[in-house]
């Protein structure tokens, strides 16, 4: 996970999605992205990210693509070394910084999911799917069953500054409570340094609940309740 997983809760709870910019991708058919293989022998923990389907948005055309390792960690690691995008996830560096910390989701237990954004065809974001109530985050607010965390850079320069961003969060958002029952809220934390990506939430639905200090980071805790999603 990137540097949103642990800290110590102000005592609401804590949210783990950080909208960071990266680099702009290579083109890719999308095609290519949604052939990708299934994880084999894994927990379905996650209600089966791989088929929620596309969302449409004000944007275009979204959808979650599970990563493959050899497929998309070139394209990731660039991303990765974009300095905007490193200020936050600390993950700079060759092919294999980015493939550790792929490889650590892609054969776990299933708690996390690291997927692919793809709009209109071409990547151009990184998503975390993760069940916060299983993850070591949960030992630092008050996990409620399935809650469910986010994490989210921006992969294409262009894509930023834009409020793509802002319709992604919401459509992601509305995809984990739509396909996710037993889900009650999604939460983030992005870091209080990162306004755009505060504003970006706030302009999803997602509500400020407290500030919450982290062994790493300053963060804003931000919620998206199921009750709340058609008022915000």
């Amino acid at each position: 996970m990137p540097p949103t997983d642990s800290g110590t809760s102000s005592g609401a709870e804590d949210d783990t999605l950080d909208m960071r910019p990266s680099e702009e991708p290579p083109a890719r058919l999308a095609e290519e992205h949604l052939a990708g293989p299934k994880a084999p022998g894994r927990p379905d923990l996650l209600d089966q990210v791989a088929q929620w389907g596309p969302a449409g948005t004000v944007v275009g055309a979204f959808q979650l693509v599970p990563v493959h390792l050899e497929r998309d960690v070139e394209l990731i690691t660039r991303w990765m070394n974009d300095p905007a995008v490193s200020a936050f996830w600390e993950l700079s560096g060759p092919d294999e910084t980015t493939a550790r910390h792929l490889r650590a989701q892609l054969d776990g237990d299933g708690r996390s999911v690291p997927c692919l954004g793809v709009l209109d065809g071409v990547p151009m974001s990184y998503w975390e799917v993760y069940r916060a109530d299983l993850d070591p985050l949960a030992r630092y607010y008050p996990a409620r069953p399935h809650d469910t965390g986010l994490h989210l850079l921006i992969g294409r320069v262009r894509d930023r500054g834009r409020g793509i961003g802002t319709a992604l969060l919401r459509a992601v958002a509305d995809l984990v409570l739509d396909r996710r029952p037993s889900c009650g809220r999604v939460i983030a934390e992005p870091d209080l340094r990162n306004t755009p990506c505060v504003a970006a939430f706030l302009g999803a639905g997602f509500r400020l609940s407290a500030e919450v200090r982290l062994p790493d980071k300053h963060a804003a805790l931000m919620i998206r309740d199921r009750t709340l999603r058609h008022l915000l």
